[in-house]
């Protein structure tokens, strides 16, 4: 019996290194696959990518840091814009009337309302 059992020891130990071996090879062909493969290319090359552009990160960053602040101040643009606007209206009414009293103490009355009737609004005509 003895020579049985190690005859059969013999055989697991067959057994086992082949598994060992067939472990070993499909490892290996893994690690093929994976260094071949063009996605391990890409792979590769990406902390290199993301060096590169650690600098356009941290650019983009600071702009986005700003944007807060850029926006604040061009709504107080716009604001002042908008309330500029109307103190040129005013302005504009005020040039057009002292206009139309210049050329009515320089002018006839019968060319001015002529004059008045060919000129557009805001028009500064002269002959």
């Amino acid at each position: 019996m003895a020579a049985a059992t190690g005859g059969g020891g013999g055989a697991k130990a067959a057994v086992a290194e082949q598994i060992g071996q067939a472990v070993q090879s499909t490892s290996n062909l893994l690690q093929l696959m994976e260094q071949s493969s063009p996605a391990q290319v890409h792979l590769a090359k990406l902390p290199k990518n993301l060096l590169a552009k650690t600098s356009l990160t941290k650019n983009t960053e600071h702009v986005l840091q700003q944007l807060p602040n850029v926006i604040s101040s061009l709504d107080a643009f716009m604001d002042s814009s908008l309330q500029s606007a109307s103190q040129i209206k005013t302005v504009t009414q005020l040039l057009s009337n002292m206009e139309n009293t210049q050329l009515k103490s320089i002018l006839p009355a019968s060319r001015l309302q002529k004059d008045q009737n060919n000129t557009e609004p805001g028009e500064l005509r002269v002959d």
